[in-house]
């Protein structure tokens, strides 16, 4: 047992310090199933390579914006956002 979770944790580590993943690599980084990620690619909806029309790699990078689509502000971000804002107006700009 504690052998698996060492090889799991330098796995992650592994990981950790990739620019690229490979597809089985971006299954653990998204912690999405197999069939999510060939539907996401089949349908363009996020960015990868197939070198040689071989295996499919992500950018980490890619994958984050992937992430961080539809992101919802918090109820103190928005009104961080208003308040800045209407100091804008006041200051005549």
């Amino acid at each position: 047992m504690k052998n698996n979770e060492n090889e799991e944790i330098s796995r992650l580590q592994l990981i950790a310090q990739k620019e690229v993943l490979s597809f089985r690599e971006a299954l653990v980084y998204l912690d999405v199933s197999n069939s999510f990620l060939y539907k996401l690619t089949s349908k363009k909806q996020i960015s990868f390579s197939k070198p040689n029309n071989g295996k499919l790699y992500f950018k980490k990078k890619d994958l984050n914006e992937w992430m961080q689509n539809n992101q919802s502000q918090s109820i103190s971000d928005r009104e961080k956002q208003v308040n800045n804002y209407l100091k804008g107006k006041s200051n005549g700009k």
